[in-house]
């Protein structure tokens, strides 16, 4: 696993002198205190670039081994070559598959699946997947609504195929969407601009994905009162804590990295998921359950084994 946030941090205060909000109105409301913000220059792949660079380095595994690439996005700058074929080169890698896949918050656990389906059907054998976005870059930083929630940053983890008599690291996904809701998030016209029926957004993610998220343990035969780690897309504070606590998991398992990093879209899975393991949060063989959903309205979740 491996992770990248640009340097500089944007702070409730510094928000506060922009537009008409407060830093006890962002903390009260969706629990940010900061976020990081990509410099002018700084673009979706290259922080992908810096994610799978230190995932690959703390996995010890050269690049030139990768032979699929895929990277979640939504706000990618430029339609071809695309973000994944911009990693591949960055990093010297020799002639893997490469394609991004969008579905906005979900993104990561929809591009872990089929990274995972096609090493099980013997399409690769080593595969990099992706969370990269830029959302500073796609809003309007005078609607305070949605203003407050954003970051940017990539993480990024490395699968390799088992060995055999070696169990699957990797459970089966449990996904979907709700089309007739799909509008409810949306980054639209040209330029392209983030916006989204927050209230719509909310009261489908606290009514309707505690049950689909223990699903996807269940799935891989865990209860979800039993697993180590929840690391649900970090949308909001008032959604993460109250679908841990509807899945019998106590505050210290359920990853809040929003507080620090915003809401990041496909990024914020494996974001808050290598930093968890880069603190020595997660052992070897812990079971950690990942769950996005957002735009689309489309959601995923999968149990992994941690390395």
């Amino acid at each position: 696993m491996g992770y990248y946030q640009p340097a500089r941090v944007l702070t409730n205060d510094e928000l506060a002198a922009m537009v008409d909000t407060s830093d006890t109105w962002i903390r009260t409301r969706v629990g940010i205190e900061t976020r990081h913000i990509a410099a002018d220059g700084e673009t979706v792949d290259d922080m992908a670039a810096a994610a799978v660079e230190k995932a690959l380095a703390n996995g010890g595994i050269e690049a030139a081994s990768v032979d699929l690439v895929v990277v979640a996005t939504c706000t990618a700058e430029h339609r071809s070559p695309n973000m994944a074929a911009r990693v591949a080169a960055r990093l010297g890698m020799e002639a893997p598959a490469v394609y991004d896949l969008n579905t906005v918050c979900a993104g990561f656990c929809y591009a872990l699946a089929t990274a995972d389906h096609a090493i099980r059907a013997g399409a690769a054998r080593t595969a990099v997947v992706v969370g990269s976005e830029k959302f500073s870059a796609v809003t309007d930083w005078t609607d305070r609504t949605t203003c407050v929630l954003v970051g940017d940053g990539a993480g990024a983890v490395v699968l390799s195929a088992c060995e055999p008599g070696e169990e699957p690291g990797i459970g089966p996904v449990v996904w979907g969407s709700v089309p007739q809701l799909g509008s409810a998030v949306r980054i639209e016209h040209t330029p392209p601009v983030f916006s989204q029926d927050g209230l719509s957004v909310f009261r489908w993610a606290t009514t309707a994905l505690a049950p689909i998220a223990a699903q996807a343990s269940r799935a891989f035969g865990v209860e979800p009162e039993n697993l180590d780690a929840f690391v649900p897309h970090q949308a909001n504070l008032r959604i993460i804590e109250p679908m841990g606590k509807a899945l019998g998991l106590p505050v210290e398992k359920v990853a809040r990295d929003v507080r620090y990093s915003g809401n990041t879209s496909a990024a914020s899975v494996p974001l808050a998921l290598a930093k968890r393991a880069e603190a020595g949060e997660l052992p070897t063989g812990s079971l950690a359950l990942l769950f996005g959903f957002g735009g689309g309205l489309a959601y995923a979740g999968q149990v992994i084994a941690c390395p």
